[in-house]
């Protein structure tokens, strides 16, 4: 007799960098349901995003194409129709799917304001909602409180009051537990899996919004790390967005609890991870877009994946894992955990980029791209020439730029081909994408 296939949900945050959990040794952060669900699984320290900016993250994160390659180049590109997603995959081996939240992949008006109800009311239509059977969100918006929803069950926007987080992980527990009772209705009749998405936007800014009655945090007891500069207005910065940006993860963080506590996630695999992180000052930066590891690390706990598949049990795996994983990685270790194969293995490196200068305040202002492994990372300006160079073994927060030294000359050589033997059959920046 076969093992069941597994139930799945991924539970996606925006701005949620790698160092900001409680388990990572975080002295800032406020995280006891993802202690506790990391303590249960298999913590990816490695992780990093593909791309260090939302639409690009995500593209590449639902399809397993990075971008541009997926047809998302800018920042206002949609996922075509056409694309084939991880959901499209699931509903051919028998999954109900279901995405819930932020979507930010869908045709937006680029002279409409970002922050506000013109983008948190713009109607994604069912072709281009990635294939999912039951959609329920919103486009983008940034309305961290009181978000307007739409999709499958509300034709049209509708108000929903509370903080984004808890209304989203609310109206997707909902769905869950029903699902769950489902279930219960259909034994011995064999059970339909289904895998969920619910895509949250915090902890993204802005900072300075209410966190469902969360404290902020007095700016001066913010314990900064040596690569934030200090004395002058990148200090005060830091401390003042950040004191906000650990409202919302302490708030975020007690609304997955709820969900994760719900009762409905028996024989299920659960993700946690976010699109991208926010440098929030160091080396004197903000937001995303930058190669450096507060932008592009980030958080990935694996709970109940398969240690080993048997004929007819699963045995979930936890601890720390050094393996390279990106979230272009996911929608293929998705699959294997849906077929009940081992996923394939991890590489020993990650490729990295940004596809296009995203003209926004304080976004990087330039395209990249890079190879980043757990002891290095190189990246390279458009043009093919070193900008950074990394001894991430020695140099965790990035504080020398080893990219002119000759000594590390030959060590560059060896990324360089790697990047250009993993691009090759890829578009270029300067490709267009059909």
């Amino acid at each position: 007799m076969s093992a069941p296939q597994p139930n799945i949900l991924w539970i996606v945050t925006t701005q949620w960098r790698a160092q900001a959990c409680g388990y990572a040794g975080d002295p800032n952060a406020r995280t006891p349901h993802l202690d506790r669900l990391a303590a249960e699984s298999v913590n990816y320290a490695q992780a990093v995003t593909p791309h260090p900016f939302g639409p690009f993250a995500r593209a590449a994160m639902l399809t397993g194409v990075p971008s541009p390659a997926n047809g998302v180049r800018d920042y206002f590109d949609p996922l075509p129709a056409g694309a084939r997603t991880i959901a499209h995959e699931l509903k051919e081996r028998g999954y109900a799917t279901a995405f819930f939240g932020k979507w930010h992949l869908a045709r937006r008006d680029p002279a409409a304001p970002l922050v506000g109800e013109a983008h948190a009311k713009i109607v994604v239509p069912p072709e281009a909602r990635g294939g999912f059977e039951l959609w329920e969100g919103f486009e983008s918006g940034f309305l961290l409180n009181d978000p307007w929803l739409h999709g499958s069950r509300l034709e049209r926007p509708q108000k929903f009051e509370g903080y984004q987080s808890d209304v989203v992980c609310g109206r997707a527990g909902e769905w869950l537990g029903e699902q769950n009772s489902n279930a219960k209705t259909q034994m011995p009749k064999r059970i339909q899996p289904w895998f969920c998405v619910v895509s949250l936007e915090a902890p993204h800014p802005p900072y300075e919004a209410p966190a469902a009655g969360v404290k902020t945090r007095d700016p001066r007891e913010i314990v900064l790390p040596a690569n934030v500069p200090r004395g002058g207005e990148v200090e005060a910065r830091a401390r003042r967005e950040l004191a906000g940006y650990y409202a919302h993860i302490e708030a975020t963080d007690a609304a997955i609890g709820r969900m994760l506590s719900s009762g409905a996630l028996a024989d299920t695999i659960v993700v946690f991870t976010s699109v991208h992180g926010d440098m929030h000052g160091a080396h004197g930066l903000f937001r995303k877009g930058w190669p450096h590891e507060e932008s592009v690390r980030v958080p990935l706990l694996v709970r109940g994946a398969p240690e080993q598949v048997t004929s007819n049990k699963w045995q979930g795996a936890r601890g720390a894992s050094d393996a390279t994983v990106s979230l272009v990685d996911l929608p293929g270790m998705t699959l294997a955990w849906a077929s009940g194969v081992r996923p394939p293995a991890s590489g020993v490196h990650a490729l990295i980029s940004m596809p296009s200068v995203v003209a926004l305040p304080h976004q990087c202002d330039r395209v990249w791209r890079g190879v980043r492994t757990p002891r290095r990372k190189l990246v390279l300006n458009a043009d093919g020439s070193p900008w950074l160079f990394f001894d991430l073994e020695r140099d965790p927060l990035e504080l020398k730029n080893l990219a002119g030294d000759p000594t590390r000359a030959a060590e560059i050589a060896e990324l360089v081909a790697i990047l250009q033997n993993e691009a090759d059959g890829l578009p270029s920046f300067d490709t267009p994408v059909r």
